[in-house]
């Protein structure tokens, strides 16, 4: 058990017999009143995120998650398939469970596999992924860094708003937390 005053961010914690994920929280002291922790939680089966109050002090069941590092093997059909870098285990996860990861996954790119008491929940990217630029408006002379963006598309089929200078081929810096360009990979 852990108490909600020791919220951090990416905790996982058991609430209504369902793992979910700190994404946020704020702990608030109003002028009357006991004190409260607000949380935004992200539901690790779902996907779905939900804002939810807590009473101070409260006591909540921390969930234990497995994390296991694997490598993105291939797409069949819906089914997506990956590999225990360690035993060579492979495991395959239906399309909808990893949607948003899909944008930045490339075959033979390593992931951590979120499981809870065996039940593979989801793909853990990293932070930043590279990623080359499969169609892109060519820049223009005199466009400059800091003079805009453009959009484009990049070879796993993420659109993604780049600056006027890159071109078709370049490989890019992506954020994986909001689907943003970083900078150009070296």
């Amino acid at each position: 058990m852990i108490s909600v005053n020791d919220f951090k961010t990416g905790l996982t914690i058991e609430v209504d017999n369902d793992i979910w994920r700190v994404m946020e929280f704020q702990h608030v002291k109003p002028g009357k009143g006991a004190a409260f922790v607000r949380s935004k939680l992200r539901n690790l089966r779902t996907g779905a995120v939900n804002e939810k109050t807590f009473r101070a002090g409260e006591k909540v069941a921390k969930a234990q998650i497995d994390n296991r590092k694997m490598q993105y093997l291939y797409s069949n059909g819906d089914m997506h398939a990956f590999m225990d870098t360690e035993t060579y285990d492979q495991i395959e996860l239906p399309e909808k469970s990893i949607a948003y990861e899909l944008k930045f996954l490339q075959e033979n790119m390593d992931v951590q596999v979120i499981q809870y008491h065996g039940e593979v929940l989801g793909v853990e990217l990293p932070n930043t992924v590279v990623l080359e630029v499969a169609e892109t408006d060519p820049g223009i002379k005199g466009d400059t860094a800091s003079g805009g963006s453009k959009p484009a598309i990049l070879t796993t089929g993420l659109s993604v708003q780049v600056p006027f200078f890159i071109n078709q081929g370049d490989k890019l810096i992506i954020n994986t937390t909001d689907s943003s360009y970083v900078s150009r990979a070296q």
